[in-house]
């Protein structure tokens, strides 16, 4: 059996504990991000979550203590804005935020697509917190995601981007509605919408070809 590398485990294990953490705290009563920008105590919550983490993972759990040292340490990164500011988070490629009472994958669907912001770095942080309160007070569409300051092999530059999603592409009232209501939010310049059809083909924009299906 090929050994697996720690680090690279322990990467896959700190993005599937923020989902357990995000979805167990949620359940309770305030997002991470509330309770993190709010400065509220949440560490009894915190290793409760960790300890059915470790209890249902024992692998991951291991690959977590492998790379952070402890608990406490991931909590004491968690409260440094790890997985909730962009900029501070270098654990994951990105931060999702999904609206109220939607399904965790409804981002997935092939009739789904998302509008795509593209920030520099400098800008991204205010921008994200925008587009994840309006989520969250379903103003937007399903869900909404970021990149963050994690190297990803796959950009092709330093801009960082804000998807932003609506259930089924087909409905352009609905697209265009989301569109405006980023308009009001300060996104004036004219951004693209791309199907996830053409994701799932993995069909980039490059010279000469056009990939958004929308544009306004």
């Amino acid at each position: 059996m090929e050994k697996v590398d720690p680090g690279a485990l322990a990467d896959v294990a700190y993005g599937l504990f923020e989902v357990m953490l995000n979805t167990g705290l949620r359940a309770r009563g305030p997002y991470l991000f509330e309770l993190v920008e709010g400065g509220i105590d949440f560490e009894a919550q915190f290793l409760e979550i960790f300890d059915k983490f470790c209890s249902e993972y024992p692998q991951l759990g291991e690959a977590l203590i492998f790379r952070f040292g402890s608990p406490d340490a991931i909590h004491h990164a968690i409260l440094g804005g790890e997985g909730v500011v962009p900029s501070r988070t270098t654990r994951m490629y990105w931060i999702v935020q999904d609206a109220p009472d939607i399904k965790p994958d409804a981002i997935e669907d092939e009739l789904a697509g998302k509008w795509l912001i593209f920030l520099p770095p400098e800008m991204i942080d205010e921008a994200w917190v925008l587009v994840r309160n309006a989520t969250c007070r379903n103003e937007l569409g399903i869900s909404a995601k970021v990149s963050t300051a994690k190297p990803n092999p796959d950009s092709r530059d330093s801009m960082k981007v804000i998807y932003v999603y609506s259930p089924d592409w087909r409905d352009e009232p609905e697209v265009m509605r989301i569109r405006e209501r980023l308009r009001e939010l300060g996104f004036t310049d004219r951004i693209g919408y791309k199907r996830n059809i053409e994701t799932f083909k993995g069909e980039y924009s490059q010279k000469g070809k056009r990939v958004t299906f929308y544009s306004a």
